[in-house]
């Protein structure tokens, strides 16, 4: 596997694999190989990021998952390689929530389902439920602290109606009366919230938005 210092919040990994990362890493590798053996002629640079997008692929797939009692087979969120793992999401992209979004997996696929379960819960130590609402958040900014971002992921990745105008419902009442989405808010009070303006959760907002007009218009 890749290994990483920081997550994508800048915080600092506790374990050195983050599997969210490395499997983005496979999808990325992939297409660069796309890009080099159809465009480039390169078929020798093609076959090394096939190689390697295959190796860390194996790699994720025998040290990056875990079987619990109470879900099955799930992804950690990061691993050592020796046998620990770190079972949380954070809200921030590339996440556990992310993987079909990114292209990693289905969204269907059985070791995701099992993981978005998992991480949608109190089991995620960055999953935090208030009277504003509930959504991942991370350690960047405190705990209780819920990332609009986490909930148009949650949105983006679901094939459910009604968690799609839940996670629609969730933002139209926590952005403070500002119409924008902010970096996180308060699960109690969204009034209380970091980044008058966040241009990531911003834009991504935007393209959920536009995704629905274009496949789920009825939930507009």
């Amino acid at each position: 596997m890749i290994h990483s210092a920081f997550r994508p919040s800048d915080d600092a990994c506790v374990y050195p694999f983050l599997i969210p990362a490395n499997l983005f890493a496979v999808v990325s590798l992939r297409q660069l190989a796309e890009i080099h053996a159809a465009v480039l002629s390169d078929q020798k640079f093609a076959g090394e990021c096939r190689a390697l997008a295959q190796e860390v692929l194996q790699a994720v797939n025998a040290y990056g998952r875990v079987m619990l009692k109470r879900n099955g087979v799930v992804y950690a969120y990061e691993v050592d390689g020796f046998g620990n793992q770190l079972l949380m999401d954070d809200a921030n992209v590339p996440s556990l929530l992310s993987l079909p979004y990114l292209g990693c997996c289905a969204a269907n696929d059985p070791v995701y389902r099992r993981t978005r379960a998992l991480i949608l819960s109190a089991d995620n130590p960055y999953f935090f439920k208030g009277r504003a609402g509930e959504g991942i958040g991370g350690p960047h900014v405190g705990l209780n602290m819920i990332w609009p971002l986490g909930i148009i992921m949650r949105a983006l990745t679901s094939t459910d109606d009604k968690e799609i105008v839940y996670c629609l419902r969730l933002l139209k009442n926590t952005h403070a009366g500002t119409g924008f989405m902010h970096e996180a808010f308060d699960k109690d009070d969204p009034r209380k919230f970091t980044r008058s303006w966040f241009a990531w959760a911003n834009t991504i907002f935007g393209e959920l938005i536009l995704k629905l007009h274009k496949e789920r218009q009825w939930l507009l």
